[in-house]
């Protein structure tokens, strides 16, 4: 991994699937749909003064969702938002950095 880069792709976890389970809603807010489907497929992460989380998330047939969720220090309490998002995604779309939303 370089420096402030991106680590390689991991697959799904239980502790991934925590992260995205407890910012559901406020993803769904962001993207103003609701979600019956929220299955983490797959994440990437980059250390910065806490870590963001560059994650597919499979919400229903054949839509994904990117999510660009930052977790902030354990000293700062750890706080999770979204600080970004990506619709109309496909099952094989590769998850990248992307910018957070302005």
């Amino acid at each position: 991994m370089m420096c402030g880069g991106t680590t390689d792709v991991k697959p799904a976890d239980p502790e991934i699937q925590g992260i995205c389970d407890c910012v559901k809603n406020e993803v769904e807010e962001k993207t103003g749909d609701k979600y019956e489907t929220f299955q983490v497929k797959s994440y990437k992460t980059q250390v910065v003064a806490g870590t963001n989380y560059f994650v597919k998330v499979h919400v229903g047939g054949e839509d994904h969702v990117h999510l660009r969720i930052f977790k902030g220090l354990p000293h700062t309490g750890g706080a999770l938002s979204v600080s970004g998002f990506q619709k109309s995604k496909g099952h094989n779309d590769a998850i990248d950095y992307f910018d957070p939303l302005p």
